[in-house]
């Protein structure tokens, strides 16, 4: 399996796990001229803007810690854009959460940045 494939795989897996949850899944790789956002949901009234990490063993550190903070610079643009260009407003209440994903355990850290 390519990474793309693979990773593919993990963002359903992170969806489903997302919606057993109560989240309600907007946008799947959203991606401008600045970047991509993997996941963008709906919870408790907010906009919830996801990354998505996978690693398949943890011989390199967990998934979770794989979210540098070049890409949270990054993600924070692309929000602010989704923000403004699909919403039409910035002052919506939003948060940022990482998704890791180590062979089959997932860590969903609330609020990760």
């Amino acid at each position: 399996m390519n990474k793309r494939s693979l990773g593919t795989e993990k963002e359903i897996l992170a969806a489903e796990y997302l919606q057993e949850q109560g989240y309600q899944i907007l946008e799947q790789n959203f991606r401008c001229r600045m970047g991509e956002i993997d996941m963008i949901a709906s919870h408790d009234g907010a906009i919830i803007f996801i990354e998505v990490k996978y690693r398949s063993s943890r011989e390199y550190g967990m998934a979770v810690e794989a979210v540098s903070q070049t890409k949270q610079r990054t993600i924070r643009k692309v929000a602010m854009y989704y923000l403004v260009t699909k919403l039409h407003r910035s002052d919506v209440e939003c948060r940022f959460d990482v998704i890791g994903i180590d062979g089959e355990q997932i860590t969903h850290i609330v609020n990760a940045f």
